[in-house]
């Protein structure tokens, strides 16, 4: 399958200005200020073909918003380079842009006092988009993202979900190749989350748009990406599927139960009969026990063994690996791609 985006060996350095304490630092930084390189970003590669959803993940400050920036045109890499569908960002902008729909989750791409038709029409001149296919283009992201109920109001009375869902259409109003979703469900209540998701799976599958996803919700990568690369301190840690990422780091596992009386609980100790090497940690409250441990040092077989042994429980179950346990234990260990 092409790539539909190509990313070689890409670099982001900034400089840093460093002051020193007291007025006589202050001076100094204004007329012989001391510099400092900060590599944001430091020789990725990756490539993602047409049609993906691909998951970009990793802590604050990892470089994230930096690559996004670079991918997107707004930042020249230090180094490397970046090509999204033949052309590179930087080169020719003005018809690039026209390639790609970009939403960041805490800033709007909205007119704040004109109605949300309005800036559509507003938008629609802006991309010079064709009368017919811009009813078309309407009819769909109004059945998709469910834009009419609130389409005549202005944007600064509508409610963060409405706003996010009216962000997407404008950035898809030109029928972009790739879409770019920083943070796209941040502060978003459970339903509306998962109305977001619908829609963006539904626009990837019915028009194969490529789709590049940031996000802090793990429950966003695991329902939309079957594929995520993670970033750290500026370096790829990470890239393949995420069922390879449960397979070679997923052996953490949580078991729940209800215990009988709330005093049984006083009875576990698992990691006297476990010690610290199964990684096992205990909570409790009230009844409701969980407990999370290394399968690949204790089964879960001994674990249930042990506890049915201890106490008295009405039921239980073991979840699978949470992928936030996975990047964690990954981080931990420090792992390179």
């Amino acid at each position: 399958m092409d790539s539909m985006i190509h990313v070689e060996n890409i670099r982001k350095d900034f400089k840093k200005i460093i002051k020193e304490p007291g007025l006589k630092g202050s001076v100094k930084a204004l007329f012989k200020p001391n510099k400092e390189i900060v590599r944001a970003v430091d020789g990725i590669s990756f490539d993602v073909p047409k049609g993906e959803i691909l998951g970009f993940i990793g802590p604050n400050g990892a470089g994230k918003s930096t690559m996004i920036k670079m991918l997107t045109g707004i930042l020249t890499p230090t180094s490397g380079f970046c090509r999204i569908n033949g052309c590179i960002p930087q080169q020719d902008r003005k018809n690039y842009v026209r390639e790609i729909g970009v939403v960041f989750g805490q800033r709007t791409q909205l007119w704040w006092d004109l109605a949300l038709r309005e800036t559509y029409a507003v938008l629609k001149e802006i991309y010079q988009v064709p009368d017919e296919q811009y009813k078309k283009r309407m009819k769909f992201l109004n059945e998709v993202l469910e834009l009419d109920s609130f389409i005549t109001s202005p944007v600064r009375t509508l409610s963060l979900g409405q706003r996010m869902r009216a962000d997407i259409a404008a950035s898809l109003l030109h029928s972009p190749k790739v879409l770019f979703l920083d943070e796209p469900t941040i502060g978003l209540d459970v339903v509306v989350k998962e109305n977001i998701r619908d829609a963006i799976m539904r626009i990837n599958a019915e028009e194969g748009t490529t789709v590049i996803l940031t996000t802090h919700d793990l429950s966003d990568i695991e329902l939309l990406c079957e594929r995520i690369v993670m970033i750290d301190k500026g370096k790829k840690v990470f890239d393949g599927a995420i069922s390879e990422l449960k397979r070679n780091y997923g052996d953490i596992r949580t078991m729940e139960f209800e215990l009988l009386k709330p005093s049984d609980g006083g009875l576990l100790d698992y990691l006297s009969e476990f010690g610290d090497k199964a990684d096992i940690s205990f909570e409790q409250d009230k009844t409701s026990v969980k407990v999370r441990f290394d399968a690949s040092s204790v089964s879960v077989e001994k674990i249930i063994s042990y506890t049915l042994s201890a106490v008295h429980i009405k039921d239980f179950k073991i979840n699978d690996v949470e992928i936030e346990e996975i990047i964690k234990k990954l981080y931990k260990s420090g792992v390179s791609a």
